[in-house]
């Protein structure tokens, strides 16, 4: 049993590695490199094989690397190709990399980002497949407190010592974490999966014909649809507000971490015990009123840090809830044997309406103003409810217990 948990959660931490320290620290190393922002901005690219992830899905279903270990067949071998693509960039100084210009080093971490999206195909699959319907919550939880995990050691720690590790020293403790996180998953033997027997457009096709399959899809577009339309402006308004590069740091990165990794928890437990249907309503509004709690900063000359750090406590918390919930019922939505596939799909429309939301964030926040814009980003999140409600009515979020 401590197993399935701990090589769940070796996983999930590692799936946060690359993304902390390819998505956060990198766009700082860069900058002290002197590249324009415009081809920093560019590193937003590496995300793609997250949002595109669903193409080449179901062949997990139905392809095997070693007879017999269909999911950890995957996974072994994209995090060992992770490895190397982190062991190939580390062979040269950053400096080296960027000699030539962003497009090869940008190039490379597409390919990582391939990898690391292909591993978490194969890793959600098996989750599906050996959590029990009780579990799940609770596993859900696990995943996005340990993405988040993985995200600050690589993002955070490591990027603090970078001073002392360098460029190659940083990597190679990215790999070696990386290492350390997959190693669980060799003491625990998955359930034996089985390929479907339907043609591959029959497969994929297969999840639209779903019961009440057109209001399934809003609410996975919808469900974080305000949270991510809201948060990328939080950064910009403390900023705007006075608050010192310190104090960001601290309230956004050890606060605004330590909230999330509970509300995630917390959210996970509250959704096994309490049932989709009251969680999935009762986080909604309360992410509502988190947005809303910034209301009002923007507009203080000195701003108090209790008031900003209870506003980005509440928010984080209950992005976490939310989230947690979310993933548990696309999790109850997955058909036996294309847990690969239809996890994939709805993974990737949370993440497209994501990156939809937040480039649309901006000219909210200039048009309307702070306030407006996280009132605007509440209301959205609470436009979710009524979806939810009418599958609760439908019946489509009763599951067995």
């Amino acid at each position: 049993m401590m197993n399935k948990w701990a090589a769940l959660t070796g996983l999930y931490v590692v799936q946060g590695l690359p993304h902390g320290f390819f998505g956060q620290a990198m766009p700082v190393l860069l900058r002290e490199q002197g590249l324009d922002l415009t081809l920093i901005g560019m590193l937003s690219l590496v995300a793609l094989p997250w949002a595109f992830k669903f193409v080449w899905a179901p062949a997990l279903d139905r392809v095997t690397l070693r007879s017999g270990e269909f999911r950890r067949s995957w996974i072994f071998t994209m995090n060992a190709c992770a490895l190397a693509m982190i062991l190939l960039l580390s062979s040269q100084p950053l400096e080296s990399w960027l000699e030539n210009g962003v497009w090869l080093p940008l190039l490379l971490l597409i390919v990582l980002n391939t990898f690391i999206a292909t591993q978490d195909i194969a890793t959600d699959a098996m989750a599906v497949e050996n959590l029990s319907v009780r579990e799940r919550g609770k596993g859900n939880g696990l995943q996005v407190g340990a993405y988040r995990v993985g995200m600050v050691l690589a993002g955070g720690l490591l990027i603090s010592q970078y001073g002392s590790l360098g460029w190659q020293g940083a990597l190679w403790l990215v790999a070696g974490m990386m290492l350390l996180g997959t190693l669980p998953l060799w003491f625990f033997k998955p359930a034996q999966h089985t390929p479907p027997t339907q043609p591959l457009m029959s497969q994929w096709l297969g999840f639209f014909r779903l019961k009440e399959a057109g209001l399934w899809l809003l609410l996975i577009l919808f469900f974080k649809f305000g949270d991510a339309f809201g948060t990328p402006m939080i950064r910009p308004m403390l900023s705007d507000a006075g608050l010192s590069l310190e104090q960001l740091g601290t309230l956004l990165g050890t606060v605004g971490f330590a909230a999330g990794l509970l509300g995630a928890l917390a959210g996970g437990w509250l959704v096994s015990v309490l049932g989709r249907q009251i969680t999935l309503l009762g986080f909604l509004l309360l992410e509502a009123l988190a947005l809303m709690s910034y209301v009002g900063i923007s507009h203080t000359a000195d701003p108090s840090l209790l008031r900003v750090g209870v506003a980005i406590v509440l928010e984080h918390v209950a992005g976490g809830m939310a989230t947690a919930a979310l993933f548990t019922v696309m999790m109850d939505r997955c058909r036996e044997h294309s847990e690969a596939a239809d996890y994939a799909l709805q993974s990737c429309l949370v993440i497209i309406a994501g990156m939809v939301a937040a480039a649309l964030s901006g000219f909210s926040a200039k048009m309307l103003g702070y306030d407006a814009h996280f009132i605007v980003s509440g209301f959205l999140t609470l436009a979710a409810i009524p979806i939810v409600w009418a599958l609760i009515r439908r019946g489509v979020l009763k599951v067995k217990r």
